[in-house]
This record gives structure tokens, C-alpha cells and sequence, in this order.
């Protein structure tokens, strides 16, 4: 009879928890005396060497098996915050926070133990993802660590994580987060696919290694594939949202799948300010990124036809001495600045921001009293640098600047038929950028769908 429903009372909380699903979730069997016994936690949200004395005092102390769950809790848990449960479905939830669900056989309760131990990074919060507000943690080196942090905020049975190790020398650890009945299970699967037939000798680049295993024969398009972050707050709101997000060890960032266009220009301080506040900062965002890819094109159009600029926008005209043409400026601005990015990175950081000032002195004003750039084409490459800066992914940034610079070619070369060819391209190459749900890249302003759209340009109330 006991045996019947210790079998029950552990398959109950074993179907809770998905522990047959979810790799970090332990269930760990036992025997104290003449008693099986089970215990349930979660690897990476338990401190591992109070559990280990747990089980040493129980090993060599109980032998008593006329003992219920109150009576055991009060004398072989030596340790301050212990409660009984009365239900699978509560300790299930217990472990999935964080505690450790020890069931005996005989017991008509669970032993809840909180001997919990979250993980926190050491050194400050990632630098690519600051807020104002929020959390201030983020992802390590360590993938358990990372999905203790998920689990952290998503205490829910349907989070499930499924383990892989990809590389045939490095056998690197990836896993795979998502929500069952929310993730479109399609994709779950065609990705579960994906990472099993990868055939690579060892993953050396980490999640670039993994990502470029996945997307075969689509780089040409220069738009990121798709968004990381190292934060374990935005992987566990678009997880729950019906993303998927790929942990791999060894990176201390997420990659969110799928992704789009209006995805990557998102920013966690979107949501940590009221709505109106995140609507305006959402907006701003997306009206400076869209002007870092046309401004200076626009501007070397109106230099190419003078007499087409509208009176009130002559003062864009250059009326200084060029020595240089515009064009061959904005090229040659466009690679310095590219230059002294690469120098602040190598740069020791105590020496940082004077290299970064310096650099930018001497760039701009030198290079104007020389006479190799004009005022504009500096106060103008100043703007478009800032501007692609201002939204938080460092790949579309990248992408920006390559369109950029072919608008900015095609303007040069064909004057205003190369300007909307450009355009035409840049929205092509957006378009046909598609990701591995199949999704439309602009989705969902193509296809349109109203509501969506709306809540992509506006942070509406949660």
C-alpha cells in the first residue's frame, strides 16, 4: 500500500516539474533506513554543499522507520526554514522556485527545504544592455548559472529546457528555453532538428559558431539573423512571450529566436519607465535609427541638385572650399571613425576616453584647418555616429552603416535614381531577410497586421 503511493504521490510531481523533460531538474532517489525515498531540485538554484550534509546526517542517523513527515522535519532536518506540503501540484511549485522537495515512503506530506543559493554575477551588469532601472544582473560563462537565472523569474511547470552538446572535440553545452503551448511548437522542433544534425568539429566561436550552423547559405544579407542579449530579465520576458532562447556555455549572452527588425531597435528601459515615457524614448529610437541610414545619402543628393533644395533648406549647401569631393569625405569619416572605435577597444581603460577625445579633436578639427573635410560633412558624420549608437544592438549597427554606405554610392554614382534604388535595395534586403519561423523580417508591418504594429512602436501598459 505504501509502496503504491510513494509510486504515485513521485510520478505526480515528477509529471509537475517535467523533470523527464528538463535536464537541470533533479530527481535524485534515496533510501534512509528500510524507506525509499526521492528528492526533487533544480541544479543551479541549490546550495549543493548544505544538501550534501543533509545527506550525510540522514545516512548515518535515521533508522526509525515508524516516523510521519512532522515528526522527521522536526528532528532530521537540521536546518531553519523547512514546511510541509500537503499536495504534489504545491511541491512542484516549491522546487521549480528554487527548494528541495524530499518525499520518504510512508509519509502522507512533502518536506519543503529552502536551502536555496541563486546565482549573481560578480562584476557588474553587462555593459552592451544597461538600464536606469531594473535589475542590475547578467549572464556569466557558465550555462547553468544562466538558466538558474531564467528559472529565477519563470517559475512555471512549462518552461522546458532541452540539453544538447554540440561538437564532435569541444562537445560544447547548448540548451534550448522555451514555453510548451506558448512557442510555436514548429519551430521548436525544426530547431531541435537543426542543432542535432550540426556536424562541426568543435564549436570555437561559441553562439556565432552555432548561429552560422543554423542560417546555411543566408549571409549575404548583412541584417542580423538574430538578437542577444545578456540579460536575463529581457530572455525571460520574450520566452514567455512565445520566443525561444539558445544558451550555449562558455557566452555570457542569450540569442532570442525569432526575431525581427522592430525586435532588435527594443530596449529594456522601454519597459522599466511608465508607457508614455517608453512610447516617446520607443519612438525617438526608431526616428533617429531610420535617419542614420538617409541623412548624409539625403544631404549628398541636395549637394548633387543645388537648384531642386527648397529656399528654406539652402543652409544645408556647402559654400566653403572643397578640396575633396563630399562623397570621397563621408567615406573616408565613415572608416576613421570605424578606426578610433577599434583603438578605444584596445585601449587600456584608464586611457580610454582621453584616446576617444583626442581621437575625435584631432580627426575633426585638424582635418577641417587641413582642408580634407568640410564643416558639414563632419557636423553631419557626427550626427549619423551618435544616431547609430542610439539603438542597442551592435549588429544592426553594423548593418545600418553597410546600407548606408551603399545608398550613399548609388547617390553618388546615379544622383537621384541611385538614391531610390538604394532604398529599394535596403528594402528588399529587409524583406527576403527572413528568419527560421519563416516570419517575415518586418513582421508585423508586413504583413500589416494593425494591433501588432502598434504595440512594436509604443510601449503600452503590460
Amino acid at each position: 500500500m505504501h509502496s503504491d503511493f510513494f509510486d504515485s504521490a513521485v510520478g505526480a510531481v515528477r509529471a509537475l516539474t517535467r523533470s523527464a523533460d528538463s535536464f537541470d531538474i533533479i530527481e535524485r532517489d534515496i533510501i534512509l533506513g528500510e524507506r525509499r525515498g526521492v528528492l526533487f531540485y533544480v541544479n543551479g538554484l541549490v546550495n549543493t554543499e548544505i544538501l550534501e550534509k543533509l545527506l550525510e546526517f540522514w545516512l548515518s542517523h535515521h533508522d526509525d522507520a515508524t516516523l510521519d513527515a512532522d515528526v522527521f522535519a522536526a528532528r532530521y532536518v537540521p536546518y531553519g526554514e523547512v514546511t510541509l506540503k500537503e499536495s504534489s501540484p504545491a511541491i512542484a511549485e516549491e522546487v521549480l522556485s528554487g527548494m528541495v522537495g524530499l518525499y520518504l515512503e510512508g509519509f502522507s506530506r512533502w518536506i519543503s527545504i529552502d536551502i536555496r543559493s541563486y546565482p549573481q554575477r560578480q562584476t557588474s551588469e553587462p555593459e552592451d544592455d544597461k538600464v536606469l532601472r531594473g535589475s542590475k544582473d547578467g549572464f556569466v560563462e557558465t550555462v547553468i548559472f544562466n538558466l538558474a537565472l531564467i528559472r529565477r523569474r519563470i517559475r512555471d511547470r512549462n518552461l522546458v529546457t532541452r540539453a544538447y552538446r554540440v561538437g564532435r572535440e569541444s562537445k560544447t553545452d547548448v540548451i534550448l528555453c522555451y514555453m510548451d503551448g506558448v512557442a510555436d511548437s514548429t519551430l521548436v522542433e525544426n530547431l531541435d532538428r537543426r542543432i542535432r544534425e550540426i556536424d562541426l568539429p568543435s564549436i570555437r566561436m561559441n553562439q556565432q559558431s552555432i548561429i552560422e550552423a543554423l542560417y546555411r547559405k543566408r549571409w549575404l544579407n548583412p541584417f542580423p539573423k538574430v538578437k542577444y542579449t545578456e540579460r536575463p530579465d529581457v530572455a525571460a520576458a520574450v520566452c514567455m512571450k512565445g520566443n525561444i532562447v539558445i544558451l550555449v556555455d562558455n557566452s555570457p549572452s542569450a540569442i532570442l529566436i525569432p526575431t525581427s527588425v522592430f525586435d532588435l531597435i527594443e530596449e529594456a528601459d522601454d519597459y522599466y519607465f511608465p508607457p508614455i515615457t517608453g512610447t516617446y524614448i520607443r519612438l525617438a529610437r526608431h526616428l533617429i535609427t531610420l535617419s542614420s541610414v538617409i541623412l548624409t545619402p539625403l544631404w549628398l543628393l541636395c549637394l548633387q541638385n543645388p537648384n531642386h533644395v527648397p529656399a528654406m533648406f539652402t543652409f544645408v549647401l556647402v559654400t566653403e572650399p572643397v578640396n575633396l569631393p563630399i562623397f570621397w569625405q563621408l567615406i573616408l569619416i565613415e572608416v576613421g571613425i570605424d578606426g578610433l572605435r577599434l583603438a578605444t577597444m584596445h585601449t587600456p581603460n584608464s586611457m580610454t576616453s582621453a584616446i576617444g577625445i583626442i581621437g575625435a579633436i584631432a580627426f575633426s578639427q585638424f582635418g577641417i584647418d587641413t582642408g580634407w573635410f568640410t564643416t558639414a560633412s563632419v557636423l553631419y558624420m557626427a550626427f549619423v555616429t551618435i544616431a547609430n549608437n542610439c539603438q542597442p544592438n551592435y549588429e544592426l549597427g553594423y548593418s545600418l552603416k553597410y546600407v548606408r554606405i551603399l545608398l550613399l554610392t548609388l547617390t553618388y554614382l546615379l544622383n537621384l535614381v541611385g538614391f531610390i534604388i538604394g532604398l529599394v535595395v535596403i528594402f528588399i534586403l529587409l524583406l527576403t531577410n527572413r528568419t527560421l519561423s519563416g516570419k517575415s523580417y518586418l513582421y508585423p508591418l508586413i504583413p500589416l497586421k494593425p494591433r501588432e504594429l502598434v504595440r512594436k512602436l509604443t510601449r503600452t501598459r503590460m
